[in-house]
């Protein structure tokens, strides 16, 4: 199902009727804190605090995030999940859609909320999500949600490191040391604090609670499980769910669920939550990786707790491919078929690179949509983005399919701004298998594939995915751990421009963010005519290959 800009543009207006102007003030600056134990460092929080307080809306409501930027560099914030239907220039990521915000100024992001679920806010400019801003962002259901139950508890999760990303991202970069640099265990926040100190959850007997779990981490995974409590997703990345019965969920970077838990009948026992903060490629260090936090579940004070059971065989994870949407759209016919292969490369600068298809991303100078909607009918080829953006175009409404293999030795979890995507099948991809390795089985969703917008792809695995594009715009496509975003793993959605040339404008603030930079906001991807690219870094090509 697509609609039409006209028919996007009523319903906006409806919904805008219906709610309520939201307004958040956020100053951006930096704060010394110590989050895990291990001393104070500086880190960015807002209004002088950390961690930064979540922001509740409900669809249909305008929030408007007036951001001040107290940096020394400039800054922007995306709302992860979030559409932006017939606001591109609202998606929050610089060099892509916007110019950064100057230290010194400030923007106001203001938009009609149209979708309810479990989102988050971070910033999309320098990696500074890493430092610490980030926050939830919940929308609600205008009226009743299509499941029930009695009561939310938010739950988000973090990594946190005792150096800033600018510095392990240097001792990543730089061509005179090793590479890869040592690995950092880095600790978990549980709602922004250390993980050992984790509030309790308080149950009610007989109430239903609808557990929101964020992982709004740059490089860790987490694990969370209730033993002794039935677990039901309902919902994954913003994208209702049929209800499926699992005993835990396995959360990647940017992931997102909703599960549904049911207190017991009766308040004598009280129990524990598990969470376990890890990654695959992590080498074990008991205490250190993983790491496990234990919290309580709260029925009565005073009462004896149940000791929790070990995993075993029938211990069931959350599983994508499992899941059915809720709306029951069927798996979407594909229109075209798109390959992509993640790599990893010495480049001629001396630096391991990541990439797509043998292009590692870099930032265009100015945007790409303000490229994308001045350059007329040259926006739809996609050389004028620049050699680096890795710009594809797409055409008004047609199904893409997404067929991605990873080469590396490295899981990744890929986000796709401006759309959810089905996840339709996975499989091994068998050249990249290790000798001495057993090829996964191919597994493919039966029916009503699920959908969300941040999957994640392990190493010698392939998987599909299908969405439609009927948002136009300028999306990007990257890896969402941050270090291999800023090692290159990223591209650029260019979506129907001839659409977006006639639908959408800039706002002048906006475009004035650019001039208070000398950015300029027309022209290619260097600001020039054509395919003069006079300006941007030199292309660094590969010397040799990962094996």
């Amino acid at each position: 199902m697509w609609i039409s800009v006209p028919v996007l543009l009523t319903l906006l207006q409806a919904l805008a009727v219906l709610g309520r102007r939201v307004v958040v003030n956020w100053d951006v600056g930096y704060v010394d804190i110590d989050r895990d134990g291990y001393g104070s460092r500086r880190a960015i929080g807002v209004n002088g605090v950390l961690p930064i307080p979540p922001v509740r809306v409900t669809v249909g409501d305008t929030l408007a995030l007036t951001v001040h930027n107290s940096l020394n560099l400039t800054t922007s914030i995306h709302a992860h999940g979030l559409f932006q239907k017939g606001t591109n220039y609202m998606d929050g990521a610089a060099s892509t859609t916007q110019c950064g915000i100057p230290p010194g100024s400030q923007f106001t992001y203001e938009y009609v909320v149209q979708q309810a679920g479990t989102f988050w806010l971070h910033a999309h400019d320098h990696h500074q999500n890493v430092d610490g801003l980030r926050t939830p962002l919940v929308v609600y259901d205008r009226g009743s949600p299509p499941v029930k139950y009695d009561e939310d508890i938010l739950l988000s999760f973090e990594d946190w490191y005792t150096e800033t990303f600018t510095e392990r991202l240097r001792v990543t970069l730089d061509p005179s040391l090793p590479f890869p640099p040592p690995h950092r265990t880095g600790f978990g926040l549980i709602n922004g604090i250390n993980g050992n100190l984790t509030k309790p959850i308080h149950f009610q007997s007989g109430r239903t609670y609808r557990l929101r779990l964020i992982n709004m981490s740059s490089t860790r995974w987490f694990q969370f499980s209730l033993p002794g409590h039935a677990m039901r997703v309902v919902e994954i990345d913003g994208m209702y769910t049929e209800p499926l019965d699992v005993d835990g969920v396995d959360i990647a970077p940017a992931q997102r669920y909703s599960v549904l838990v049911t207190a017991h009948s009766t308040s004598s026992f009280n129990y524990h939550f598990n969470t376990t903060m890890y990654a695959t490629f992590i080498p074990v260090e008991p205490g250190l990786s993983p790491r496990i936090f234990i919290g309580d579940i709260i029925y009565q004070q005073g009462a004896p707790f149940v000791q929790p059971s070990s995993y075993d065989d029938s211990f069931r994870w959350a599983k994508d491919i499992d899941l059915h949407a809720l709306d029951q759209e069927p798996a979407l016919p594909v229109d075209r078929s798109l390959e992509l292969v993640i790599g990893r490369s010495l480049y001629s600068t001396g630096q391991n690179l990541d990439h797509f298809n043998n292009i590692t991303y870099a930032p265009p100078i100015t945007p790409a949509l303000y490229t994308a909607l001045g350059m007329g009918n040259m926006a739809t080829d996609e050389q004028v983005y620049g050699p680096q953006a890795h710009a594809i175009v797409l055409k008004h409404n047609e199904v893409i399919e997404l067929v991605i293999h990873n080469s590396e030795d490295v899981p990744h979890p890929l986000h796709l701004h401006g759309h959810a995507f089905q996840i339709t099948e996975y499989g091994p991809t068998k050249q990249f298998l290790p000798s001495n390795a057993t090829a996964f089985p191919v597994v493919k969703n039966s029916g009503v594939p699920a959908k969300r917008d941040t999957v994640l792809i392990v190493p010698a695995q392939y998987v599909k995915l299908r969405f439609r594009a009927n948002n136009p715009g300028v999306w990007m496509f990257h890896c969402h751990m941050d270090i291999h975003f800023a090692m290159g793993l990223a591209l650029t959605f260019i979506e129907a421009p001839e659409v977006l040339q006639k639908t959408q404008k800039v706002p002048p603030d906006m475009l004035e963010l650019c001039a208070k930079q000398g950015v300029k906001t027309t022209g290619n991807a260097a600001g020039n005519q054509g395919l003069d690219f006079t300006g941007l870094s030199p292309v660094p090509t590969i010397v040799l290959r990962e094996a």
